[in-house]
């Protein structure tokens, strides 16, 4: 087994930002475009959602620095791998996050960003029910004890997704929840006063995932909207509210604050003026949501019917 290793330098925190994208595909990300374009024309150079006054929260995954300046943004996302990286990284995003005044969001992955090293589902289950990654959640921690900003942890998100794209997704529930729970007793322990955010998918049968009401101060969900594939499995485009309500209203029950932990959308003008104007407005519907947090980047995974890789950034790297 691999353990923390010092891989990347601090001068190099964009890569805990970007994550690793899979660049193995790029005839699908030609062929997702010209998909998305026969839906429409999109114009738009800059589709950053719009911040209403009293309105939601807006915070970003933002390995490009597109949101770098503004000031409306109270949330720097970052994924981290459990293996494979240099844990110093983290105060370097610390310190971005102190000087612009926002929280940090962690979203921990229990794998190593190195396909070649990744374990099969049950290899990972195994080797974390016999301790082998407690060390590794621990460093992590200890790190995160020693941040000045504001710290939110989401361990293994989208875990009722069984679409083979996680190792972590799909597992028995109550193994879940046993893996889940481990890993945030730990950062309990090592980091007091460190918030969890649970983070389903949105879909259905994430319910019997829930580890209990003391191992959960928020709940994120994933909402993305592809033009492109609404008009295959919905037939026709879904708006931000549409895409967001099944997942909302499974985990509304809890009463808990509800986060948009990922939030991107692409197509027409037509298609994503809508999410732009909506994605932080206040709505009756959703009394719990607190935040959406924008993905700034092209996704690291192909979606369905051979529509690519979907490029989510809001600026258009063909205007810069």
């Amino acid at each position: 087994m691999k353990t923390l290793a010092k891989k990347i330098s601090a001068a190099t925190i964009a890569i805990l930002m970007l994550g690793v994208a899979d660049l193995s595909h790029p005839s699908e990300a030609q062929n997702a475009a010209a998909v998305m374009n026969a839906a429409g024309t999109q114009t738009i150079t800059d589709k950053r959602p719009v911040i209403h006054a009293g309105g939601i929260k807006f915070g970003a995954y933002d390995p490009h620095g597109d949101f770098g300046a503004q000031q409306s943004v109270a949330t720097e996302h970052l994924f981290l791998p459990w293996e494979d990286v240099d844990l110093e990284t983290l105060r370097v995003a610390d310190a971005y996050a102190l000087a612009r005044g926002r929280n940090l969001l962690i979203t921990v992955e229990p794998w190593s960003w190195d396909v070649d090293w990744r374990l099969t589902s049950d290899e990972l289950r195994w080797k974390l029910f016999r301790g082998d990654y407690d060390v590794n959640m621990r460093a992590i921690a200890s790190m995160i004890a020693q941040l000045k900003s504001p710290v939110i942890v989401r361990w293994g998100q989208e875990m009722e997704d069984k679409s083979g794209r996680f190792s972590w997704s799909g597992w028995n529930p109550s193994d879940y929840i046993a893996a889940y729970r481990r890993m945030m007793d730990i950062v309990r322990e090592e980091a007091p006063g460190t918030k969890f955010m649970w983070s389903p998918k949105g879909q259905s049968g994430l319910n019997a995932y829930y580890p209990g009401d003391t191992y959960v101060d928020l709940i994120g969900l994933s909402v993305f909207g592809l033009e492109s594939y609404d008009r295959i499995v919905h037939d026709g485009p879904r708006t931000f509210a549409e895409a967001l309500r099944p997942g909302y209203e499974l985990v509304a029950q809890y009463h808990k604050p509800v986060w948009v932990a990922e939030l991107g959308y692409e197509g027409s003008d037509g298609y994503i003026k809508p999410w732009m104007e909506t994605a932080t407005l206040r709505q009756n519907d959703f009394p719990e949501l607190q935040e959406v947090v924008y993905f700034n980047d092209r996704d690291v995974h192909a979606w369905p019917f051979n529509l690519g890789r979907p490029d989510w950034r809001v600026i258009d790297d063909a205007s810069n």
